[in-house]
């Protein structure tokens, strides 16, 4: 299906922007994608690496790693996106459950790398792009094959292939409404699904334009959205959280449609804030690795609920709670698992995945907690391996974190467990200051709205103030790396 999109989108828009670089660097045109796709075919046969085989991507330039992720995926073979800046144990790890045929990158890999037994493929010049004798076996081969640790921290392969790639990217262009004449802006890591499918594919599939950025700034970036006509924009938390609070800037651009919210839960607040100063619509989302990216979506028109990331969009919900073997669907309010099945979901891991996360129904056991509302809506409470357990009670970190939000002189804040000799575990919380010049009085100051609002179990233990929250490369906070603090701390 991704060849047949840019074949379409070449025969018919073959001179439009499909992909440009944010910064003046260069820009692929549909007609160029489709050169380069045929580029890319010629060169992998030529080069031994068969249809359907893992071909692992390692360049540098955010154009050029978008362009030939692209044009691999449409050459029918899977992509294994490889993070340029990731340490050598990390790109081992994805090496050794992928297995690539071979790597592209620019030049050889530096000595210690992992890979550098594989041959290493320059990217091809126009001058490879001749006529292509199409094969049966290409059309729909190709795939991403990516690695997650999920909520077990033990590494996980998930291959995605052409038909759940293409499905889930049709369904953001549709609950997106993309259309041609639209130009999104994506400054989200290009190793991760999220800017793999909702950016570069259903971009594609919509034969719409999508501006490239290679790390986020404030500076300037209301000024550059409007420079490059930016109709869209695809974001996390952490960034319209830092658009909501920066002070008072030019005019907002008038071609801005939404500012879509993924990768992990937005606080109702910054929500809020954000709508409330620019006026533009946040479209809270919801999706994983494991189902090629969105599960659920606010609408563009209708009930957008502060605090949830939606209805079903691309995958089937249901929110369960075990009883013995078997599990029981939770009535509408009541938290409990969330699973999914669908299309784009899928049915195994590649390698590494725990027994018992699929069943055999379908039904993939994603780790997440929340409840479904009478009208449908997802509302997310926490990963299962987040909640605190005081004493027998269980916490969701989601609720304390939105408190302290709202409270006067907060920018940031995450809540985990901390070790505990009697109830075994009690909530701390990291709270970034909004104002660090003037923060002198902030912790006693949420220790004491808290007491004074919250109910006993749920109050934080400590309140510690830090310049800013560890945060992976999605945009999420790391969690992780806060839990060993707090037990440092104990």
């Amino acid at each position: 299906m991704i060849k047949q999109w840019i074949d379409s989108a070449a025969s018919h828009w073959g001179g439009a922007a499909y992909l440009e670089d944010a910064r003046g660097a260069g820009k692929l045109t549909f007609a160029d994608l489709q050169r380069s796709t045929r580029a890319w075919a010629r060169y992998l046969d030529r080069a031994g690496v068969a249809p359907g085989a893992c071909v692992a991507l390692r360049l540098p330039d955010t154009l050029g790693y978008a362009s030939a992720l692209v044009a691999i995926l449409g050459a029918g073979r899977v992509v294994v996106p490889l993070d340029p800046a990731a340490p050598a144990a990390a790109l081992a790890r994805v090496l050794d459950l992928a297995r690539p045929q071979a790597v592209v990158a620019n030049g050889d890999l530096p000595p210690g790398s992992p890979g550098r037994h594989l041959p290493v493929l320059i990217p091809p010049g126009p001058d490879k792009a001749g006529a292509l004798e199409e094969t049966g076996d290409t059309q729909n081969a190709g795939g991403i094959f990516l690695c997650t640790s999920g909520t077990t921290g033990t590494p996980k392969g998930v291959l995605l292939r052409d038909g759940q790639l293409s499905h889930v990217a049709a369904c953001v262009a549709v609950h997106h409404r993309l259309i041609p004449a639209d130009r999104g802006y994506c400054c989200l890591p290009l190793f991760h699904v999220n800017a793999e499918v909702v950016g570069l594919l259903a971009t594609l599939a919509a034969r719409a334009g999508l501006v490239l950025d290679r790390k986020f700034s404030p500076r300037g970036f209301w000024a550059m959205i409007e420079e490059q006509e930016i109709t869209w924009i695809n974001a996390v938390p952490a960034i319209i959280t830092i658009l909501a609070q920066e002070p008072a800037t030019a005019r907002t651009p008038g071609r801005i449609r939404f500012v879509r919210s993924a990768s992990a839960p937005l606080p109702p607040a910054s929500l809020r804030q954000f709508e409330q100063r620019f006026g533009i619509p946040v479209i809270e989302t919801y999706g994983m690795t494991e189902a090629a990216s969105m599960i659920t979506t606010n609408p563009l028109d209708g009930p957008r609920k502060p605090g949830s990331s939606g209805r079903s969009a691309g995958a089937q919900i249901r929110i369960v709670q075990r009883a013995g073997k078997r599990y029981v669907p939770c009535p509408p309010g009541t938290v409990g698992q969330v699973q999914i099945r669908g299309r784009g979901v899928i049915t195994q891991y590649a390698a590494g995945g725990r027994p018992g996360v699929i069943g055999p129904d379908g039904w993939l056991d994603t780790g997440d907690l929340g409840h479904v509302d009478s009208q449908g809506y997802l509302f997310l409470a926490g990963r299962s391996d987040d909640v605190i357990n005081r004493g027998g009670e269980k916490i969701y970190p989601r609720e304390i974190e939105e408190f302290l939000l709202v409270q006067p002189g907060v920018r940031s804040a995450a809540v985990v467990a901390a070790p505990d000799e009697v109830l075994g575990q009690r909530p701390v919380a990291y709270v970034v200051p909004a104002d660090p010049g003037r923060a002198d009085h902030l912790q006693g100051a949420l220790l004491e709205a808290c007491e004074a609002a919250l109910p006993r179990a749920k109050r934080p233990a400590a309140v510690h103030l830090v310049p800013e929250l560890p945060l992976g490369a999605t945009g999420k906070v790391a969690r992780g790396r806060l839990r060993k603090l707090a037990a440092a701390a104990h």
